[in-house]
């Protein structure tokens, strides 16, 4: 999938594309960065109504290639470095949402496999 990234989208409307590819992962965006294999920190959480264009560090316009080989700490890094935006993703389980901190090396399809056992244990 290619997330087109331009300053009048909101984190919201990025937020969908992304869950749209991978249902049981979630992007959060954030006002600061948090550190490799670390947390976000809900204080730095960013409203999804904001457009990229009053929240980004770095003025790239363009389509971030992800697909589900890709590694979450390289999503993650590729965001703050190319488009100046810090997200965290998160991986459902059950009826709540993790920080995949201790899993950043996992592809993004293990991650979104491992939530959809989960959610089917849960439900079932």
């Amino acid at each position: 999938m290619d997330l087109h990234i331009n300053d009048d989208k909101t984190l919201d409307d990025v937020a969908a594309e992304f869950a749209d590819a991978f249902p049981f992962l979630r992007l959060s965006f954030y006002s600061e960065p948090h550190e490799n294999r670390g947390g976000s920190l809900d204080k730095y959480a960013l409203g999804g109504h904001l457009k990229i264009g009053a929240v980004r560090t770095s003025v790239n316009n363009g389509d971030l290639h992800i697909h589900g080989n890709m590694h979450v700490s390289t999503l993650e890094n590729a965001f703050r470095v190319t488009y100046g935006l810090y997200v965290q993703v998160f991986r459902k389980s059950g009826d709540v949402w993790l920080q995949t901190t201790a899993t950043d090396e996992w592809s993004l399809s293990k991650q979104n496999a491992v939530a959809m056992e989960m959610d089917r244990k849960v439900e079932g």
